[in-house]
């Protein structure tokens, strides 16, 4: 997930995929987080009318033929181990609202839109997220992050079921003065999965950033594993671990759990909490997201490249 694997902040709470310690610093009315919650909710529901309305028509011609159904990097921080199908267009959006130390903080919309480029490439573009009540460890700000683009590659997809991609990105110092890394931060993901049965799946991410903190950079180690549970053909529930090693400062580690529901083959809405297993990590959070895809180019069967 975004929030975990954003080179430029400092960590959790976490997806699809970003890392950040929010909180209100003292003295901050409460009323701008019910006016923030307010905001959230007026653009989820805007996303919402809108991706079923340019979804409408491809959900009717596709119940006539067989769809791909969604498949999102969110919300769990690890991957999704397959690439978008060739072709499509997806968007994953979300908020999350971070507790510690009795103070809250939130941020949205964790944009990561995907491209499928052929049937084993996918293109990533990643638009700055906002943050509110940002604790950048020398002040609090608000403001919009770094933006990131990035390329997915298959590198497995067995007929045992054992996928494996690779994701390389490289995000840019476009975001807020004291919001953003001020650097060119390169990141590699390495996410994976396999069922271990006919309703569940183990998967699991590893991870390298090099995250610009200050003059130099912090090399920073990510791992995450997870336990799935398929309960119906729409609906899922995982629980993870995910950690973060960094080369200065203290191991973070957290405690995730989430679930998905598909609306439809197009369209997935999700929730998830978690808590953080470590002095550095933050206490908890909580988020939820709306998910679409649409098929952009239609190719033919012949594609598969």
């Amino acid at each position: 997930m975004r929030w975990l694997t954003d080179p430029q902040l400092p960590w959790p709470p976490l997806h699809g995929r970003r890392r950040r310690r929010l909180w209100l610093p003292p003295g901050r009315s409460i009323a701008s987080t019910i006016s923030g919650r307010l905001i959230v909710a007026g653009w989820l529901l805007s996303g919402i009318l809108f991706g079923n309305a340019a979804l409408y028509g491809q959900d009717q011609q596709g119940a006539a033929s067989v769809q791909p159904v969604i498949t999102t990097d969110r919300p769990a921080v690890t991957d999704s181990s397959i690439v978008v199908p060739s072709g499509y267009l997806q968007f994953e959006n979300g908020f999350t609202e971070t507790g510690n130390q009795g103070q809250q903080g939130f941020d949205f919309p964790e944009t990561l839109v995907r491209f499928g480029l052929t049937s084993k490439t996918e293109l990533r573009f990643t638009p700055p997220d906002y943050f509110q009540n940002f604790n950048t460890g020398s002040g609090f700000g608000t403001g919009w992050g770094d933006l990131s683009l990035g390329v997915k590659q298959q590198l497995f997809a067995t007929s045992g079921g054992f996928d494996a991609s690779l994701v390389v990105s490289l995000s840019f110092p476009t975001g807020a003065n004291i919001i953003s890394s001020h650097g060119y931060d390169p990141e590699v993901q390495l996410p994976w999965s396999h069922p271990v049965s006919k309703n569940w799946t183990a998967a699991g991410m590893f991870s390298l950033l090099w995250p610009t903190e200050g003059a130099s950079r912090n090399f920073t180690g990510q791992a995450s594993f997870l336990l799935d549970r398929q309960i119906t053909s729409r609906w899922d529930a995982f629980i993870e671990y995910a950690g973060e090693f960094p080369e200065r400062g203290g191991s973070q580690d957290l405690l995730h759990v989430g679930t998905s529901f598909k609306l439809t083959p197009n369209q997935q809405l999700d929730f998830h909490f978690g808590f953080g297993l470590s002095s550095a990590a933050v206490h908890d959070f909580v988020g939820f997201g709306y998910s679409f895809q649409l098929q952009a180019i239609h190719r033919q069967k012949r594609d598969g490249s």
